[in-house]
């Protein structure tokens, strides 16, 4: 029988309410018909930060009052810059116990600040949510009082600080904001031992430009002073308006926006009569991460799931004890469960803030780089795709599957560096609606974040709609049937990435350096074993909506016969350097299709291990993950 973990419903308690101010009016309304479970979850109920006036108190004699005529009372506080605060490919990941520094955080923040033009913020409306991991409450209202402080007009946060990476991009959207924080780090493991993260959203909900997050980095550098608001806490437990003069916060369902959109992009009533059905069975781990406050609202309420068919759906500071990654390690438990005995038909998994999936199917695994490619190919059973999609695009490590739909389907096609901000800039200027990422990443221009439910709704709609006309009894089509049709009409990717995480950086980057330098020397024609060189780089991107230029994006050796061997250094682990190295290669003969990904591209792996010397630079002798 298939396993799962049935949402466990707790007992609510009462929150402690904010210290009264003079200053303050707070308006609560009822919880959201769209709250997460019956009786909120622990997560939503444990104990609380204690309310206070000041996240700054050690330093608050130091500091300086701002005059504010008419409005709220803004301390200049005095700080010195913090090294180590550049901005990776999705923003600021550290140690918890790095951003309990005193004036870490609130330095980024003041920073980003400094980095934005007045315009962007001053009087506006701003968004704030985050995944629910350790430090988040602790954080917010810091975040809080800063924004206040730096003239921000009013501040939406989701309940409890919660909103998952794509809610965030769409309340944005939605509410027309000027941006968004996001605390989150995303698929990395939580817990006052672990990693947490910060980053900020544009106006259109798309991560902000490497031209923002560049100036964010050289504001840290000389950072002196942070513009606080001396306001007490806001309790984020109920959903209202606290008002302070000339600044509000107002507390949001942090479900309701978002499911309003997909329900706007997908056929609920077509999905939910697949889920419906007594002979299709499917499970959705949450991992205990932001997604549980999505998965019983969208899956269970409004299509019909048992409740039963969520797994690990209490959204817990620490992921309960595990790492909120979607693959086949981290989420192992739903990977036997689809693997064993009469598994379920279909089973999907999201990360930390919910940006990232995996689908399975009984027995088999969909691989991000086939999955995006085969949204695309049937794009039709999706409402929001009625007129086609407009373009498609996919990161640079991500496989060619992609190319070669856009091809048949006579298509724009782009491939960008790693990052989902770049491609927030094509589907702004309307050149884009699909796109993915090798990482577990896939979305549309739906909003401008990749997104983890998003992905499972679209294999839904897929499988709907291939069984529509299915009576009970008859054989449906299933995950597996989609895919190696889908292998048969366009060909297979063999794909895999072998990741090496908290390398020793040195070494890591002696490695990078190493690789560049054989890339400069080679030339068209080589011989790397049994494959011919075609060429060798360092990926540089020219952005062909605003012509900016991003350059050592990944380094590449691509043979004549297509496959390709990809080395990259990731910037969103919290500590050292992950190593990831991309192989795949391209196979159209239908007899090779089911051989196993790791028997088919043995001779290309041994060949990316020998040519990178990976071994004699990090030590390592195999990979922490292989996808």
């Amino acid at each position: 029988m298939a396993h799962s973990v049935r949402l466990n419903l707790l007992d609510s308690t009462t929150a402690s309410r904010p210290r009264s101010s003079s200053n303050a009016i707070t308006l609560f309304s009822p919880i959201s018909s769209l709250s997460l479970l019956t009786s909120p979850p622990s997560f939503l109920t444990s104990p609380k930060l204690p309310l206070r006036t000041s996240h700054f108190s050690s330093i608050k004699s130091s500091s300086t009052t701002i005059a504010e005529p008419g409005g709220i009372k803004i301390d200049s506080i005095p700080t010195k810059p913090i090294e180590g605060q550049k901005t990776g490919t999705s923003g600021l990941r550290k140690k918890v116990k790095v951003f309990k520094q005193e004036n870490y955080l609130a330095n980024w923040i003041q920073a980003l600040f400094n980095s934005l033009p007045p315009e962007d913020y001053k009087n506006g409306l701003l968004v704030l949510g985050g995944d629910g991991r350790y430090f988040n409450r602790e954080a917010a209202q810091i975040i809080i009082k800063i924004a206040a402080g730096n003239g921000v007009g009013k501040i939406l946060v989701g309940r409890e600080g919660i909103l998952s990476t794509p809610a965030v991009s769409a309340v944005i959207r939605k509410r027309e904001a000027n941006g968004g924080f996001i605390m989150s780090a995303s698929h990395n493991p939580g817990g006052p031992e672990y990693d947490w993260g910060i980053k900020f959203n544009y106006n259109s909900g798309q991560p902000a430009p490497e031209s923002i997050t560049d100036k964010i980095y050289g504001n840290t550098l000389s950072i002196n002073e942070i513009k606080v608001a001396d306001i007490p806490d806001v309790d984020l437990s109920h959903l209202g308006v606290t008002e302070h003069k000339n600044f509000s916060v107002e507390v949001v369902d942090p479900v309701s926006d978002y499911l309003e959109l997909l329900e706007s992009v997908f056929d609920f009533k077509l999905i939910k009569s697949l889920l419906s059905r007594s002979d299709f069975r499917f499970i959705f781990d949450a991992m205990h991460a932001v997604t549980g406050a999505y998965a019983k609202p969208i899956f269970v309420d409004k299509l019909g799931a048992s409740l039963d068919s969520i797994s690990n759906g209490v959204p817990l500071e620490d992921f309960g004890h595990g790492h909120p990654d979607p693959n086949l390690t981290y989420a192992k438990d739903l990977v036997n469960t689809m693997y064993g005995e009469n598994g379920p038909d279909f089973g999907a998994a999201s990360d930390g803030d919910g940006d990232r999936n995996m689908i399975l199917g009984r027995g088999f695994f969909v691989t991000p780089s086939d999955s995006v490619a085969i949204i695309a190919a049937n794009a039709q059973a999706i409402p929001y795709f009625s007129s086609g999609p407009k373009g498609l695009a996919r990161s640079m490590p991500t496989s060619g599957a992609l190319d070669r739909v856009a091809e048949k389907l006579n298509l724009p096609f782009f491939e960008v560096p790693t990052g989902w901000k770049f491609f927030g800039n094509l589907m702004d200027a309307g050149k884009l609606s699909i796109c993915g990422e090798e990482s577990f990443g896939t979305g549309s221009d739906h909003i401008r974040e990749k997104d983890g439910i998003w992905a499972v709704l679209a294999w839904l709609s897929i499988i709907a709609y291939r069984n529509k006309d299915k009576k009970p009894g008859e054989k449906l089509v299933s995950v597996s049937d989609v895919v190696k049709e889908y292998w048969a009409t366009y060909g297979r990717n063999f794909f895999s990435r072998y990741d090496y995480e908290e390398c020793e950086s040195e070494g890591a980057n002696k490695m990078i350096g190493y690789l560049r330098d054989l890339v400069s020397k080679s030339k068209p024609g080589e011989k790397y074993g049994s494959y011919i060189l075609q060429f060798a780089d360092d990926f540089t991107y020219t952005d062909p909506v605003d012509g900016s230029v991003v350059s050592k994006q990944g380094v590449r050796f691509v043979f004549t016969d297509g496959s390709r061997i990809i080395y990259r250094l990731s910037g969103t682990g919290s500590a050292g350097a992950t190593v990831r190295v991309y192989i795949e290669q391209f196979e159209p003969d239908v007899s090779k299709h089911d051989v196993d990904a790791q028997t088919a591209l043995k001779p290309l792996i041994d060949l990316a291990l020998s040519v990178s010397k990976l071994k004699e630079f990090t030590g390592r002798e195999k990979p922490t993950v292989i996808t």
